[in-house]
């Protein structure tokens, strides 16, 4: 996809308002006004027929009225009139819209069929359209200086773009961008997006060269696997890659349906987002504040070379508080060279700190920090800076201020201000933003902006990774299998049947074979080898235990014969109704193995999710599992692996060696392709997944998969 030409919609020569107005306290006043009264560059017409001029300016009764062309039509006008306007715009040959008018698919199945004819009629004429329902467009250039919003802000001119779903919340992050004083090149409300989107809008600005950081407020995706695919290719240019953020609506959306494996019931609409945003490289934040400082950080400050970060203070309690929050936020605190401690013994008194946090202690003065600050900017282990103050009556916060901006044109290391004063906090904003350095209030903020530029720093020196295509599958088999399958009522496969698919794309089984009678066991068991497990095969009996259907360790025939008649009327007594298909006889496991869990659960908007953590019962109760969207690269499934909490205990632990990681992986990407080949899978639950040391491989222990 290449980029799409917007820029009818960010640059035009002409604008045409229809529906602009006169009536105080108007949405047609109030962005009349903002085009009018705010520099734009081009030429604005105002379109109303019961108004001789708004605001001083001629109106004409219609569109088709106006000689001159038309670039971009913005519609103030009731829903139910949009398509008839818009094959005005149509005629007049106009290139692109902004619907600010509501009332369509938010408003039900009739405002939705309305929206249909919004789109209809738009790509009857050609117009690309922005919205339905939304807050406008702006654009800071200097060359343009457009904004068709209806709002009170007229952002600064930066490098920051910021789209959002919502005009309500666009409009409080244009608020807050404006009282911290951080610059946008452009803003747009996409609303509805009954023709552009998200995907629309990053590859637009994928070339702008306005563009340094774009900032996204999200509550859906029209096409989520070409989001990705930009969105990679975004912060990824090998040139000028641009980092992306963005605020995802609904963390704690309870609309995950329910499900019988532990893959579908932890697998909810937000570690969906989770996912699919860290594969794309898409970093996620919580809170509109959230998103404007680490966009500004991001637009304003280069990366760090790495995590290693620096503090400087005159306060021990708040270094430390600073020093907890880089750590817990993934930093970490830079070993100072032993050249930079005896530099700053050199200007610090006895009494102050010179590992890091370096303290200069509370009766400091602007000197004693600039010389600390120089000292400190020049140490080779250092990444990035966050210098703090807080406020004394020996310095003011202003001379700390100006330390910092002509101290930090020695480095070229990241440097995130942190100066506590409830004094004039904008003089203190200002003086920093000399040197483009961000100014926060608090230095777990400052933290947290200086992690998520450290994981953009990786982000973009990490390598594309590869999709791995193994040829030695069995494609028809797994057919054949899904295909008897539908022919039953039920809407999942037999145990030995899951077993059957996970072995034609080679994943580990043990040994096992489906029997009919105790007689066709002891055969199985012969030829498997002793000792076995054996396990009920039921429709009716998803998790075996809780109704006697398993035993295990079976060393002989007589402990066979002995356990499966057992076990048939123990799985009677608890569930007499059941239909048994049979028993299945497997091989024992060895004992060393470690219980993991891989699975897949298939989301109505991604597709099929992966899942890998720990195994057993313990993925019900610590849930301590990483999720990744099908297909998958060799790097993803890495990050699958080492993003569990428990990644420790793969790893050496305790005089036990580390466990088959490899394994693993070709597990997960194996599982990738079996899922990206068959969509008629829905759920897929191998669990356990034991796991052998290191060289020894797994085994899949027991497994459920159901298809659609």
């Amino acid at each position: 996809m290449s980029s799409p030409n917007l820029d009818f919609i960010f640059k035009p020569r002409s604008v045409a308002v229809i529906g602009a107005s006169n009536r105080e306290g108007s949405v047609g006043r109030a962005l009349f006004a903002n085009i009018l009264f705010n520099g734009y560059t081009g030429i604005v017409y105002p379109v109303n027929p019961k108004a001789k001029s708004v605001l001083g300016v001629k109106t004409y009764p219609s569109i088709l009225d106006i000689e001159d062309e038309i670039d971009l039509a913005i519609l103030i006008v009731p829903a139910v009139t949009v398509p008839a306007v818009l094959a005005e715009c149509g005629q007049k040959k106009v290139k692109g819209a902004i619907v600010i008018s509501a009332g369509f698919k938010e408003l039900g199945p009739t405002g939705a069929a309305l929206e249909q004819a919004v789109r209809e009629r738009a790509r009857t004429w050609g117009i690309r359209l922005v919205g339905p329902n939304c807050f406008g467009m702006i654009n800071t250039s200097p060359e343009v200086s457009l904004n068709t919003t209806f709002g009170r802000i007229r952002p600064r001119y930066g490098n920051i773009a910021l789209i959002s779903q919502s005009g309500a919340v666009g409009a409080n992050a244009l608020e807050y961008a404006e009282v911290e004083e951080v610059g946008l090149c452009k803003f747009i409300s996409i609303g509805n997006k009954a023709d552009i989107n998200e995907c629309d809008l990053l590859a637009y600005l994928k070339d702008d060269p306005e563009t340094d950081v774009i900032a996204l407020y999200l509550e859906d995706l029209v096409n989520p696997s070409e989001f990705m695919r930009i969105a990679r290719e975004i912060t990824s240019h090998p040139e000028r890659p641009k980092p992306i953020l963005a605020i995802k609506a609904g963390r704690t959306s309870e609309g995950a349906k329910a499900a019988s494996s532990h893959t579908g019931a932890l697998a909810g609409s937000d570690e969906a987002y989770n996912a699919f945003f860290a594969q794309a490289r898409v970093l996620r934040v919580d809170t509109v504040n959230e998103l404007i400082a680490k966009a500004a950080s991001l637009a304003y400050q280069p990366t760090p070379r790495g995590p290693r970060v620096a503090i400087i203070t005159n306060a021990g309690g708040i270094g430390i508080m600073a020093t907890d929050a880089c750590i817990r936020n993934g930093l970490k605190m830079a070993k100072l060279t032993d050249r930079t401690r005896e530099e700053l013994k050199k200007v610090l008194p006895a009494a102050a700190a010179t590992s890091n946090p370096v303290d200069i202690i509370g009766d400091g003065d602007a000197d004693r920090y600039r010389a600390a600050f120089r000292i400190l900017i020049q140490d080779e282990n250092v990444d990035g800076i966050i210098p703090i103050w807080t406020p004394t009556v020996v310095a003011e916060a202003i001379d700390i201020a100006n330390v910092i901006v002509e101290e930090s044109q020695r480095t070229d290391k990241p440097i995130l201000a942190c100066i506590q004063t409830m004094g004039d906090s904008g003089t203190i904003r200002r003086t920093l933003l000399k040197r483009r350095i961000p100014h926060f209030q608090f230095p777990e903020n400052a933290a947290r902006a200086m992690a998520t530029m450290a994981e953009v720093s990786r982000m973009s020196r990490r390598p594309p990774g590869e999709v791995v295509h193994y040829p030695d599958v069995n494609q028809k088999r797994v057919k054949e299998l899904i295909t008897n399958a539908r022919k039953r009522p039920h809407n999942y496969l037999s145990e030995p049947e899951c077993y059957e698919i996970l072995k034609a794309y080679g994943l580990p089984v043990l040994k096992f074979q489906l029997v009919k009678s105790v007689d066709e066991a002891v055969s199985a068991a012969e030829q498997i080898g002793y000792p076995v497990v054996i396990k009920i095969v039921s429709p009716d009996i998803l998790h075996k235990t809780d109704f006697g259907g398993v035993r295990v360790n079976l060393k002989n025939e007589t402990e066979l014969r002995s356990g499966y008649q057992a076990m048939l009327e123990q799985v009677k007594s608890k569930k007499s109704d059941a239909e048994v298909w049979g028993v299945m006889v497997q091989q024992l496991a060895k004992s060393n193995g470690l219980e993991t869990i891989i699975g897949m659960k298939r989301d109505p908007h991604f597709g099929p999710l992966l899942m890998f953590g720990l195994g057993g019962i313990m993925v019900e109760v610590l849930k301590d599992v990483m999720f990744r969207v099908a297909p998958i690269n060799d790097l993803s499934a890495e990050s699958m692996i080492t993003g569990i909490r428990a990644y420790k205990l793969l790893e050496p632990f305790r005089g036990q060696p580390a466990r088959d990681k490899k394994a693993i992986k070709e597990c997960i990407m194996r599982l990738s392709q079996l899922v990206t080949d068959f969509p008629e899978f829905d759920e897929i639950d191998i669990n356990p997944m034991l796991v052998y040391y290191e060289g020894e491989g797994a085994a899949a222990i027991d497994a459920r998969i159901l298809i659609r």
